[in-house]
């Protein structure tokens, strides 16, 4: 049975904040890792989206934190999302305790970054955003008790190894050092063995409960994979759905057919501002939006509470980052579904999801449903400013067989098989 907060001997004022966001029993990671923390351990704590590593790390932290003595703690995350996150909740629980904590990253102006700094006390911040600040010499880190990485593994796979290892080095060599993973990649030993003392290791197991995550997949032509899609959404309803798209342009294409249809659905994806991503953001928690399109690196670190649908309209590259995706629903001891709509260019991601044996998608028929039009938008790729329509209205079967043939490689979504999306420095 879990221990309830009260026995890790939380203080008084982080209590009552925890007790009034409705958390009475600590996560295994909360409570394995707490103990550790508050007894001044460094911890290497492997547990996944969902898991209430904030709060493993995040109370122990606020704990050691002196009002109005500078920057005493440093949280790195690989995303503006997560950033933005991780501070709110921190916000929360020190609703009774008040530190003041600045959540920095690029995207934004900087100057308004600089003058908060000289009150912060906590920082949660991006690698490439925390270098300008070194660089720049607008922030101390001389005081720094405490220094964490959330969703390490992410932050290497994502390019920012070399950035964290020079962040590292500008912190003071006594300090406390907390990591948090999903997996324990071989950069994150390098980093536990130059840049810890003797850490403890915990691990969470991280795994989908079948009984309550109902997997599937659909064969289908690239032609007839929206209409599918909008049928899906109409019949399901879904309380709160996440639809992942491969690219930021597929992303907003669809995300704008879905409203064309009628149904309530917001992209998100690094092309997007900040404010208009933390409103989109806000509204989807609020459940004022119902269906978010999103980029599986917009999306990654984003705890949403409550998703019953998870749609995989591009099929994602390998088995891990699929997990990642379907384990942001069926939380909680509640149910929920993970569709992934197969077409001929998703066939080789997919043989390589199916390669984990743990990973069992049960194939369904594809149900009658509505041509719907699809527009593709503008086609910057081809250089036109026509805007085009394919499919046409009547009923379809769906696509019934699963063939290996590469032939047609050249679909008309977007002209071509899914192309990687590029990213810029956060």
């Amino acid at each position: 049975m879990s221990k309830k907060f009260e026995e890790l001997n939380i203080t008084p004022e982080l209590l009552r904040a925890i007790k009034e966001m409705g958390y009475e029993e600590a996560t295994p990671i909360q409570e394995q890792t707490i103990p550790l923390i508050k007894a001044g351990k460094d911890v290497i704590g492997q547990s996944g989206t969902g898991s209430g590593k904030t709060a493993a790390f995040g109370l122990p932290m606020l704990e050691k934190i002196e009002r109005g003595k500078g920057i005493q703690a440093l949280i790195l995350v690989p995303t503006r999302e997560l950033a933005e996150q991780v501070s709110k909740e921190l916000i929360k629980f020190s609703k009774y305790s008040l530190r003041h904590i600045l959540p920095v990253y690029g995207g934004v102006g900087i100057e308004r970054q600089i003058n908060e700094l000289r009150r912060a006390e906590i920082v949660v911040g991006t690698p490439g955003r925390i270098l300008d600040h070194i660089e720049r010499r607008t922030i101390d880190f001389s005081k720094i008790k405490i220094l964490i990485l959330d969703e390490a593994d992410k932050m290497f796979e994502m390019g920012f190894s070399d950035d964290v290892r020079d962040i590292i080095r500008q912190t003071p060599q006594f300090r406390q050092t907390l990591l948090f993973s999903a997996t324990i990649s071989t950069d994150v030993i390098d980093i536990s063995d130059r840049y810890m003392k003797e850490p403890e290791v915990i691990r969470v197991e991280v795994y989908v409960e079948k009984s309550m995550l109902k997997q599937s997949y659909y064969n289908v032509s690239t032609r007839d994979k929206f209409s599918l899609l909008v049928h899906l959404i109409q019949n399901d309803k879904p309380k709160l759905a996440i639809i992942f798209c491969a690219t930021r342009q597929r992303v907003d294409i669809v995300a704008k057919n879905l409203e064309r249809q009628g149904i309530n659905a917001e992209p998100i994806h690094g092309g997007l501002t900040q404010s208009r991503r933390n409103k989109i953001m806000e509204e989807f928690h609020a459940g004022k939006i119902h269906v978010l399109v999103a980029s599986d690196v917009a999306a990654r670190g984003l705890d949403i509470k409550n998703v019953t649908h998870i749609f995989n309209y591009d099929i994602p590259k390998t088995d891990k980052e699929y997990l990642h995706r379907i384990g942001r629903t069926a939380r909680a001891g509640e149910t929920g579904k993970a569709i992934s709509l197969l077409a001929e260019q998703d066939y080789d991601n997919f043989r390589s999801v199916q390669r984990n044996r743990d990973i069992d998608i049960e194939k369904l028929e594809a149900p009658q449903f509505q041509r719907l039009p699809f527009d593709l938008g503008r086609r910057p790729s081809f250089g036109g400013e026509s805007r085009g329509f394919h499919g046409h209205r009547g009923l379809s079967s769906g696509f019934r067989g699963h063939s290996d043939s590469r032939q047609g490689s050249h679909s008309r979504f977007g002209g071509s098989r899914p192309r990687q999306g590029s990213w810029s420095r956060r």
